[in-house]
């Protein structure tokens, strides 16, 4: 049986690991779920440090600590990600939402956005309205 991988935002990530409320039922479950199998970008890991080094961000220290022992896999940004950037519509401009989404289209990952109700993002985009997201 194929396993259902999936990249979380870092909103998403955040609020598992602090059993926040904010997270949807919907994430919980598939965060939850042990025969999913899901990563967390670097990207995340450098969002979270910058936003709390400007104080924007209260979060705390050893979040890579906080991600291995929470069983999720990491996942480098590579310049194959990098490159995809290009490929991209400017549908966001956040710097770090774009890098993940990439992320997600080059490992044929789905998103897991911080929106509640709404499922993964689909990992590949080549139109963007003739995509569908592959449900968990």
């Amino acid at each position: 049986m194929r396993r259902n991988c999936g990249l979380l935002d870092t909103h998403v990530l955040l609020w598992w690991l602090a059993d926040d409320k904010s997270l949807s039922p919907e994430h919980r479950a598939m965060i939850a779920d042990p025969d999913n199998e899901l990563f967390v970008s670097a990207i995340t890991s450098a969002e979270v440090a910058i936003n709390a080094s400007l104080g924007k961000l209260q979060a705390p220290t050893g979040l890579d600590d906080a991600v291995r022992e929470a069983g999720f896999r990491e996942l480098p940004f590579t310049a194959a990600h990098a490159e995809t950037l290009r490929k991209l519509p400017w549908h966001h401009r956040d710097p770090f939402d774009r890098m993940l989404v990439a992320q997600a289209m080059v490992e044929h990952l789905d998103l897991l956005p911080p929106t509640h109700g709404c499922g993964p993002i689909p990992s590949r985009v080549s139109e963007p309205q003739r995509t569908t997201a592959r449900q968990f």
